[in-house]
């Protein structure tokens, strides 16, 4: 048992001083002057902290990712510490360009080690490609049948690296996947990737316009890539669909023109978009390629998670509004929109994912993932089995 006294708690909406109680890796109770037997819980000072939801980074190559370089270009898997440094306690795991040498029974056994190494873990089926690839036959039998699958993606659309797909496959894409969502209880969306193709959203607004198939059954990534894409996700958001933005960039990217999250966020608000509607994912451990007009690969970064919530942050202290509306895109909005029960909101019953900020300079300085103590004072303190 742990109990966090006197916290300024966000739920992520801002709730006042309490005392967080937790046990058996869920939250008991969140009330103010909880008294508890001393010597039956850690009991922790926490009035210099404000505690917010564990950060959810529902896009992430924990096994990996790149190769658009050679297989030197290969990136590395997904650490439990760099998850720990970024307050990151779930993750949403996906393949991307590679769908051959990573393959979507190593994405689930990754998934597995690091639930098994103290974070929570959940992963799309397929990868870029269409037809998609998946591990029971079907994308329908992957949602039904295996506990991790909660959609499909990233697949590839507007992009060079694409397998240009036609409507009538993703079409079926997304019918198959809203299905297989309905049946198994999960959010059953596709993960759709947005490269700078001149095409931008123009087959899921197809869908939409001539299906039964709604918006929200897409989650576009990348949204803040260039200019053009971005100003489409607006109208896209405010006829109800999601977007999502990148954290994870470089000099070069912003440039060219790519949006700075922060600034997207509140663009997105000063536009009439609904606060619920945009998330933030890192793209962790993804490469960042940088290809020149015919395609050549002239150079590549690597995507981190501890990019999420400085981002986050920036919303607050450079564009100026509010902490909890900031909060939102890397816990409550994620949440819903991947139907992931437990997680994104502080309230009893929920998962006792826990980040505390240092009041002052909103810097991360403990995390609790289920329960358990990842980071501490600004260390971590647990890691995984071969860091």
């Amino acid at each position: 048992m742990l109990l966090l006294q006197n916290a300024e708690i966000y739920t992520p909406a801002p709730a006042g001083r309490a005392d967080i109680l937790v046990a058996g890796g869920r939250i008991e109770r969140i009330a103010a002057g909880t008294h508890v037997e001393a010597s039956y819980c850690e009991v922790v000072d926490a009035t210099r902290f404000l505690a917010v939801p564990g950060f959810i980074d529902s896009h992430v190559h924990m096994m990996g990712g790149g190769g658009e370089g050679g297989f030197a270009t290969r990136t590395p898997a997904l650490s439990l510490s760099d998850a720990a440094r970024g307050g990151v306690t779930t993750v949403v795991g996906c393949l991307g360009t590679d769908g051959v040498t990573r393959s979507l029974p190593g994405l689930l056994a990754a998934a597995r080690g690091l639930d098994e190494e103290g974070v929570s873990t959940f992963i799309y089926t397929g990868s870029y490609g269409v037809p998609v690839e998946t591990m029971t036959g079907s994308i329908e039998r992957d949602l039904l049948l295996i506990d991790k699958v909660i959609g499909a993606g990233e697949v590839a659309l507007s992009d060079h690296r694409s397998s240009q797909p036609t409507f009538d496959e993703i079409a079926r894409v997304a019918a198959e996947a809203r299905r297989g969502g309905i049946l198994s209880g999960k959010a059953g969306v596709v993960n759709v990737h947005l490269g700078d193709g001149r095409r931008g959203l123009e087959m899921l607004r197809r869908i939409v316009a001539e299906t039964e198939i709604p918006s929200t059954q897409f989650v576009p990534t990348h949204m803040n890539r260039n200019p053009a894409l971005f100003e489409e996700g607006i109208e896209w958001a405010r006829s109800g669909g999601v977007v999502d933005f990148t954290t994870s960039t470089t000099p070069a990217f912003i440039a060219e023109g790519e949006v700075k999250c922060s600034a997207g966020f509140r663009r997105m608000l000063e536009a009439g978009v609904d606060a619920g509607q945009v998330t933030f994912t890192s793209d962790g451990q993804g490469s960042l390629p940088d290809f020149d007009q015919q395609g050549r690969l002239r150079g590549l970064e690597i995507g981190r998670v501890s990019g999420l919530f400085p981002e986050v942050r920036e919303i607050v202290t450079r564009e100026k509004l509010t902490l909890d509306q900031a909060l939102r895109v890397i816990t409550a909005n994620p949440a819903r929109i991947l139907k992931l029960r437990g997680k994104g909101r502080l309230e009893a019953g929920g998962d006792a994912d826990i980040v505390l900020l240092d009041a002052k300079t909103l810097d991360i300085a403990c995390v609790l993932a289920r329960g358990r103590w990842l980071m501490r004072d600004g260390e971590v303190v647990v890691r995984g089995t071969f860091e």
